[in-house]
C-alpha cells in the first residue's frame, strides 16, 4: 500500500452521519402510503387531510406524528410528576443544618472558651429562625467558633450565587465551584457589559463592532456561539423565560424565603440588581416569551435554581415539538419540525422516526402522485388514480376468480380475442407474432440454399405470421352512481367510488377503444371526471334524479353511434326526483308517480338505443327490489343485488360479462340475469373473469 493511503487509514475518523438524510437508506415504499390516502379521499378526505391523517397514523412498519406526539406527552409527564421545585431550599437547609450542628459539637468540646461566651453563642442558635433565609440572615454577624461550621455557612452564600447565575446562564454553578474572588469579578463585569450592549441594543444604537468587543471579552461564558446580539439575546431570553416560569410554579413560601435569601448570593447585593436589570432588559426586548406560565410540579426530585431552569425549557421545547407534531396550523409543514429539538428530548430514535416521515412526504409531493393546484389545495394526480385503480383491479380480480394465483395476463390494446388461426403479417398490424410460425417459414425458405452448419437462421419479411384476432366491437358505458345522503349513511360511499375507479382503471388500461362516462346522481345529475367523483364528499342532498342520469347517458350514447351502448346503474333508492322542462328540480317523498314516469321513459329511450341495462341494488328495501325488477323486466335488463364489499366486483363482472357473452359478434345481453349476483356472495361469478387480470 502507498504511504499516502496508509496514513490516510492510519488517521481516519469514523462518527456518525451529520450531514441529513442518510445517502445509503432505500427510497421511500409509497405504496401503502398512497393506498391510504386514496382511501381516506374516497371516504371523502381532501387529499391535504388525507396526507396529514397517514403522516399521523404512520404504516405498517412506520411511527407516525401521533407516536412521536406522545412520546414528548410522556416525556413532558415524567418531568412534571418526577421533579418539585425546593431542591435549592432543601440544599441550603441541609447546609445550614451541617454548620449548626458542627457549630454547637465544638461550643460543647471547647474547654478554653469563656462560659459567658458558650452561653451566649448556645443560646443564639437554639432561637435561630425555623426560616432558612431568616436563620442565614440572623448568622451573618455570628462569631463561628468552628472552621468546619463557617465552611458550611459560606457554602450556602456560594451556592446560591451559583444558582442565581446558573439560572440566567446554563452551566454556570458547575463553572464557579470554588470561585475565586477573581471569578467573581469577572462576572460583575461580564454582566455590567452586557447590560450597557443591551440597552444600547434596545435604544437601536448598537453596532456589530460592539458584539464582536462583547464576545471578544466574555465569549467565554456563551459556549452556544451566538453570531449576533439578536441570537445572543433569543439565548438569554428563553433561559430567562424559563428560570420566570419556575418562579411562577413556586409556593409564595417558597418565593419569599429564596427572595430573602438572594440578597446573600456570593455576599454582593449587585449581583442582584444586575440579574434583575438583565431580566428586565431581556423581558422588553423579547415580550413574546413565556414569562407568565408555570407548571404543577408534583415529584419527589428536588430541582435547584439551574436544573430547574433547564427542565422549564425543556418542557418550552416539548411543548414546541407538541405543536410541531400537530401539524394544526395552515401552512404547516413536517419540515418545520425541530429536529435537534427532538433528539435532545427522545433521543437519536425518534429524530430517525422524524426524519423518515419528513422524507415520506417530500416523496410523496415529488413523485408527481400529489400536486398543488393553482388553488393552492393538493390534488390526487392522474398518476395516483392509475395506481389506485390498479390496486382495486387487483381486489376485484381475486373476487373473481375466486382464488389467488391466476396469471395476470396484460393485453392492454390488442384488437380482440385470439381465434387460434395465423395469417401473413400486413402493414400495419399490431397483433402478436406467431413465431414458431415464423421460423418455420424461415427454415423452410432457406432448406434448400445450402446454408452451412452452424448459420443462422435469417427472417425475411415474407416469412412472419401474426396471430389472428376476433373483431371486437366498441363499447359506449354509461356507469350512473347514485350519490345521495343515504349512500354515505348506509356505509356504501367508500364501495361506491372504489367501484368507479376500478371500472374506469379497466377501461382506460386494457379496453381503450371502448368510451366511459361517469355519471353521478343525487338531487340532481351530473357526469364526473374520476378524480372529481373519487374526492367527492357525503352531502346531505335529498333526492335520487335517476331520470336526469339517465337523460346524460342517453347523450353519451348518441354521442357514439357506432358502438354497442352498456348501461350500468348502482343505486339504494327509488327515484324521487326528477327535471321538469324547465330544467327545475322536482323532489317528492314517497316517489311521486310522475318521478317514475320520468326516469322510466329515459330507461325506454336507452332500450331504443339499444344499451344492455344492469341495476345493481344495494340495500334489502323490498319495495326497491320489486321497482328495480320491474324496470329491468321493461328493457330486458340485469338485476345484481352485491353486498356493499362486493359491488366492485360485480360491476366489473358485469361488463366483462357482456364482452364474454357477445363473442366476435359483439355485446350479449351479458351473463347474468334477474338474480345473477345475490346477496350470497361472488359464488356466481365464472372463475374465467380473474385471468383478464
Amino acid at each position: 500500500m502507498p504511504r499516502a493511503n496508509r496514513r490516510l487509514t492510519r488517521d481516519s475518523r469514523y462518527g456518525r452521519y451529520t450531514g441529513g438524510p442518510d445517502p445509503l437508506a432505500p427510497p421511500a415504499d409509497l405504496t401503502e402510503a398512497l393506498d391510504a390516502i386514496g382511501q381516506d379521499v374516497m371516504a371523502g378526505y381532501s387529499p391535504e387531510r388525507a396526507l396529514r391523517e397517514f403522516l399521523r397514523r404512520g404504516g405498517a412498519d412506520r411511527p407516525g406524528l401521533d407516536d412521536l406526539a406522545r412520546r414528548v406527552a410522556e416525556r413532558r409527564r415524567e418531568l412534571t410528576q418526577k421533579n418539585n421545585l425546593d431542591g435549592t431550599l432543601r440544599e441550603v437547609k441541609e447546609l445550614l443544618d451541617k454548620a449548626v450542628l458542627a457549630e454547637r459539637k465544638q461550643l460543647a468540646r471547647d474547654a478554653l472558651l469563656d462560659d459567658t461566651d458558650r452561653a451566649l453563642a448556645e443560646m443564639q442558635l437554639d432561637s435561630l429562625s425555623p426560616s432558612p433565609a431568616a436563620a442565614v440572615s440572623e448568622l451573618s454577624d455570628y462569631s463561628w467558633q468552628s472552621a468546619e461550621a463557617r465552611q458550611s455557612y459560606d457554602k450556602i452564600k456560594e451556592l446560591l450565587g451559583r444558582e442565581m447565575l446558573d439560572q440566567r446562564f446554563a452551566g454556570m454553578k458547575q463553572a464557579l465551584e470554588g470561585a475565586t474572588e477573581a471569578d467573581r469579578e469577572a462576572i460583575t463585569a461580564m454582566l455590567g457589559d452586557l447590560n450597557a450592549l443591551l440597552d444600547a441594543h434596545r435604544e437601536g444604537v448598537d453596532t456589530p463592532e460592539m458584539f464582536d468587543d462583547f464576545m471578544a471579552k466574555h465569549g467565554a461564558f456563551f459556549p452556544e456561539g451566538p453570531q449576533n446580539v439578536d441570537e445572543l439575546i433569543d439565548a438569554l431570553a428563553a433561559r430567562a423565560a424559563a428560570a420566570q416560569r419556575m418562579r411562577n410554579s413556586m409556593t409564595q413560601e417558597q418565593r419569599d424565603e429564596l427572595d430573602a435569601l438572594a440578597q446573600q448570593a456570593f455576599g454582593s447585593p449587585e449581583l442582584m440588581q444586575a440579574l434583575g436589570q438583565l431580566d428586565g432588559n431581556l423581558q422588553s426586548l423579547r415580550p413574546g416569551e413565556d414569562w407568565g406560565g408555570s407548571e404543577r410540579m408534583e415529584g419527589s426530585e428536588g430541582l435547584g435554581l439551574g436544573d430547574g431552569t433547564g427542565v422549564f425549557q425543556d418542557i418550552a421545547d416539548l411543548d414546541a415539538l407538541a405543536d410541531q407534531l400537530a401539524q394544526s396550523s395552515n401552512g404547516s409543514q413536517l419540515d418545520d419540525l425541530d429536529l435537534d429539538a427532538l433528539t435532545r428530548q427522545l433521543g437519536d430514535a425518534a429524530s430517525v422516526d422524524a426524519r423518515a416521515l419528513q422524507q415520506l412526504e417530500k416523496a410523496l409531493r415529488d413523485s408527481g402522485a400529489i400536486q398543488r393546484g393553482t388553488d393552492g389545495q393538493l390534488r390526487l394526480t392522474p398518476k395516483a388514480m392509475r395506481q389506485l385503480g390498479k390496486a382495486l383491479l387487483r381486489d376485484v380480480s381475486e373476487a373473481l376468480s375466486g382464488r389467488r394465483g391466476n396469471r395476470d395476463v396484460r393485453r392492454a390494446g390488442a384488437a380482440g380475442d385470439l381465434s387460434g388461426a395465423s395469417r401473413e403479417w400486413e402493414f400495419g398490424d399490431t397483433e402478436p407474432w406467431n413465431v414458431t410460425r415464423t421460423i418455420t417459414n424461415s427454415i423452410t425458405r432457406t432448406a434448400g440454399a445450402g446454408l452451412p452448419a452452424g448459420s443462422h437462421v435469417r427472417i425475411e419479411v415474407g416469412d412472419i405470421e401474426v396471430l389472428e384476432t376476433e373483431a371486437r366491437t366498441q363499447a359506449c358505458v354509461a356507469l350512473l352512481v347514485d350519490t345521495s345522503f343515504s349512500m354515505a349513511m348506509e356505509d356504501r360511499w367508500v364501495p361506491m367510488k372504489r367501484t368507479a375507479l376500478a371500472l374506469h382503471t379497466l377501461i382506460t388500461s386494457r379496453f381503450r377503444g371502448d368510451d366511459l362516462q361517469l355519471i353521478g346522481f343525487g338531487r340532481q345529475a351530473e357526469v364526473m371526471e374520476i378524480e372529481k367523483l373519487v374526492g367527492l364528499e357525503a352531502m346531505w342532498d335529498k333526492g335520487t334524479n335517476l331520470h336526469h342520469a339517465l337523460l346524460l347517458a342517453n347523450r353519451h350514447f348518441r354521442k357514439h353511434p357506432n358502438a354497442q351502448p352498456v348501461l350500468l346503474i348502482v343505486t339504494d333508492g327509488e327515484p324521487t326526483s326528477h327535471l321538469e322542462p324547465d330544467g327545475e328540480v322536482y323532489f317528492n317523498y314517497p316517489p311521486d308517480p310522475l318521478t317514475v314516469a320520468y326516469a322510466v321513459r329515459e330507461l325506454d329511450n336507452s332500450m331504443r338505443l339499444g344499451a344492455h341495462t344492469t341495476f345493481f341494488r344495494l340495500g334489502d328495501d323490498p319495495g326497491l327490489a320489486r321497482f328495480i325488477a320491474s324496470m329491468a323486466k321493461r328493457v330486458g335488463g340485469s338485476v345484481i343485488a352485491p353486498e356493499a364489499d362486493d359491488l366492485g366486483a360485480a360491476v366489473v363482472g358485469s361488463y366483462l360479462g357482456s364482452r364474454q357473452a357477445g363473442g366476435a359478434g359483439g355485446f350479449g345481453a351479458g351473463g347474468f340475469g334477474a338474480g345473477g349476483f345475490g346477496a350470497g356472495g361472488l359464488s356466481d361469478y365464472p372463475g374465467r373473469f380473474g385471468g383478464l387480470f
